[in-house]
């Protein structure tokens, strides 16, 4: 056999492997990133068109987050926050829509005091997708919901379901640093299920 004849073989058997191996590691990049981002990986890939831009999209999140100081509570800031989630939900039987809007403006206020700028929502779904990428799709839902209720547009079943995405990520989102002086919250707030 030709001697170019066997080169062009073990190019194109080269070139094969190589392609193999892209598609594999392309394959298991996806299958990390969906395993760690779950449906905000999901969301993305629809939003975007493409599972590789879903990824570029999520290293640039992750880089940006990277740059904050992100950091728990100390646990007066969280048996605050706590009493006001309490306050906030006990109103909620009689002020549904007081209740969303502030329970809306409660986890923004953690969010900042965790270390989180705020700036526009999109922005802070994205952020806070890198740290609690399960519940940013709630918050996505919780936040149109109060959106909606300031103009009279909710239900109360939306209602009732956005306080209880709202107070999943609270949850979450109150970590609070033992290390200052204090254990983590004992009373924890009652879900609006269980009160309305």
């Amino acid at each position: 056999m030709d001697t170019w004849l066997w080169i062009a073989i073990v190019a194109v058997a080269a070139v094969a492997v190589i392609a193999i191996a892209a598609y594999a590691w392309s394959k298991s990049r996806a299958r990390r990133y969906r395993s760690a981002y779950g449906s905000e990986y999901e969301h993305l890939v629809g939003e975007t068109g493409s599972e590789r831009a879903a990824r570029q999209e999520i290293e640039r999140r992750e880089k940006r987050v990277k740059t904050f100081d992100i950091r728990p509570l100390d646990p007066g800031d969280a048996n605050r926050f706590t009493h006001e989630w309490t306050v906030t939900q006990t109103k909620f039987v009689d002020e549904p829509v007081d209740s969303v809007v502030r329970a809306d403006g409660l986890i923004g206020e953690v969010m900042t005091l965790r270390g989180y700028p705020l700036t526009d929502f999109e922005q802070q779904a994205a952020d806070l997708s890198v740290d609690h990428p399960d519940l940013v799709r709630n918050y996505r839902s919780a936040h149109e919901i109060a959106a909606r209720s300031r103009d009279g547009e909710a239900t109360t079943e939306e209602l009732r379901r956005a306080m209880m995405q709202y107070r999943d990520l609270f949850d979450e989102l109150l970590e609070v640093d033992e290390r200052r002086g204090g254990a983590a919250v004992a009373e924890r707030p009652v879900r609006p299920a269980d009160n309305t």
